[in-house]
Parts: structure tokens; C-alpha cells; sequence
């Protein structure tokens, strides 16, 4: 068995920034993108990211949002694994708790708690999150979960704040307990690590590289006004215009679209 303590060497956080590696989002950088979807903020990334969109990491597997009317959330993973349905691993439980949670703390947010639970999706006997635990979590700077098993108590969890992505719902705890934390960990079939950046909603999550945050914002708001006054435009202003007329302005803001997306990637130095 082994345990993650946090570094020394790890984020810090000031007033109004978090830091992570050599990116800098404020707070009101985060509070923007929360404003959008996750496939919108998808939208931005694809527009200017140098890697391969097919590289994308979100989640392949279907996550479910528990709390939709929440909105989306973003935040910094906090990995951990448990394994509810596996009773040998309960005996270090009070260790491992206080161990497990002085990470949670040390760490800056806000923060979304990634869990692989081993047991799943062959067996799922158990629950990490109710709502002692998305309370206690609450108050060391969490905002939510992303869970491969279950959660209970989903009501008294949307009361605490505390939203959910998870696989299902169950009624027990069972033997649940953090076994390890701060490693690399598989949720929905995508890897996620301790300091990525999350955003997620109903649609599922998606993991936003460091290297493409810089100018992400930016992107997000552009490729959304760039659809509104280019190709959705054309579409809903199609009243009373013959197929043909309609087919030539939608093929005209689809080049519009292109040229202006093109254009951005000039203005921020990407090829």
C-alpha cells in the first residue's frame, strides 16, 4: 500500500491567481470559462490548439451529471482511488483519511476530486460521496467530483454545493475509503492527473492542456461570437429565401467562419 503526500515544490497560490507550471489564469479568467458549456470550451481549444484534436482527453466512456442545473464547473484535479467493495483496504482508514485530506488541503482550487473506483464498472457495491464526505471537501476549497463509481445522497450534495459527474447512484458505502491519491488515475476511459485543468458539465469533461491555456479565453469568446455572426446566423435568417439562396449564404458564412478562425490563430502566433 502506498500513500501521496504533497510536495513541497508544488502550485502556490496568491491572491486572485493560480499558478500552475508557468500558466497563470486568475480567478476571473476561471469564472469566464465556467460561463460556457464544456463543448464550447472545446470549440476554443480545437481553434488553437498545435496539437492533434483527435488527442482530445475527455471522457470516451458516458458520465452522467447528477446536479445539471449546477451549470458546469471547473477546476484543478485532486486524483485519489478507493475501492468500496475491497475490505482489507479499511483497516488503515483513519491513517489514510487524515493523511489523504491534509493533501486535499495543501493543494490550491478550486479543486474537482477525480476517483477511480477499482471496483467499477464490474461491480460497483459502494459510494466515496455523500454528504458528510462533499461537505467536508466543500470546505477545504472542492467544488465537485468526478467519480468512475457512485454517489448517495445526491440531494444533500446539491444542498452542500458540490457537484457530481459519476456513474451512478447507490445507496451504501461499503468498505469506501481513499487508498491512494495524487497519481495518475483512468475515470471514463480518459487519464487524468493531480494539477490538470477540468472543465465539465452534462455533456462529460475535458482535460485542457497546460501548454494551450494561454490564450484560451480569448478563443472561447471569439469561436462563440464567430458561429453567431457567421454560420448560425445564416441559418436562422433563412426566412422566406429560396434553397438555393439559402445554401449560397450558408457556404459563404462557413468560408467567413474559416477565414475569421484563421485569422485569430495569425493574431495569437500559431501556425
Amino acid at each position: 500500500m502506498y500513500f501521496h503526500k504533497a510536495h513541497s515544490a508544488w502550485y502556490t497560490l496568491e491572491p486572485e491567481q493560480i499558478f500552475l507550471g508557468e500558466t497563470m489564469l486568475t480567478h476571473g479568467d476561471l469564472l469566464k470559462l465556467k460561463r460556457w458549456n464544456t463543448p464550447t470550451i472545446y470549440n476554443g481549444w480545437e481553434a488553437i490548439t498545435q496539437g492533434e484534436r483527435l488527442q482530445v482527453r475527455c471522457n470516451k466512456d458516458e458520465s452522467r451529471d447528477f446536479m445539471p442545473q449546477m451549470g458546469p464547473m471547473i477546476g484543478y484535479a485532486i486524483t485519489v482511488t478507493c475501492q468500496p467493495g475491497n475490505k482489507e483496504h479499511y483497516q488503515d482508514r483513519a491513517k489514510n483519511r487524515v493523511e489523504y485530506l491534509d493533501y486535499v488541503a495543501s493543494l490550491p482550487g478550486p479543486k474537482i476530486v477525480v476517483v477511480q473506483d477499482l471496483d467499477s464498472p464490474a461491480q460497483i457495491i459502494g459510494s466515496f460521496w455523500g454528504e458528510v464526505n462533499a461537505n467536508t471537501h466543500r470546505a477545504l476549497g472542492c467544488i465537485g467530483t468526478i467519480s468512475e463509481g457512485a454517489i448517495r445522497d445526491v440531494d444533500e450534495m446539491t444542498n452542500a454545493g458540490f457537484k457530481a459527474l459519476a456513474r451512478r447512484l447507490c445507496i451504501g458505502h461499503a468498505y469506501s475509503m481513499p487508498i491512494s491519491w495524487g497519481e495518475r488515475v483512468t475515470v471514463f476511459g480518459c487519464e487524468v492527473q493531480s494539477g490538470d485543468l477540468i472543465h465539465a458539465d452534462k455533456h462529460g469533461f475535458m482535460v485542457i492542456p497546460e501548454e494551450d491555456q494561454e490564450h484560451l479565453v480569448e478563443a472561447v469568446a471569439f469561436m462563440d461570437e464567430n458561429e453567431c455572426l457567421t454560420t448560425i446566423g445564416a441559418a436562422r435568417q433563412s426566412v422566406g429565401k429560396s434553397y438555393a439562396q439559402i445554401l449560397s449564404e450558408l457556404n459563404e458564412a462557413s468560408s467567413e467562419f474559416g477565414k475569421n478562425v484563421q485569422a485569430m490563430r495569425k493574431r495569437f502566433g500559431l501556425r
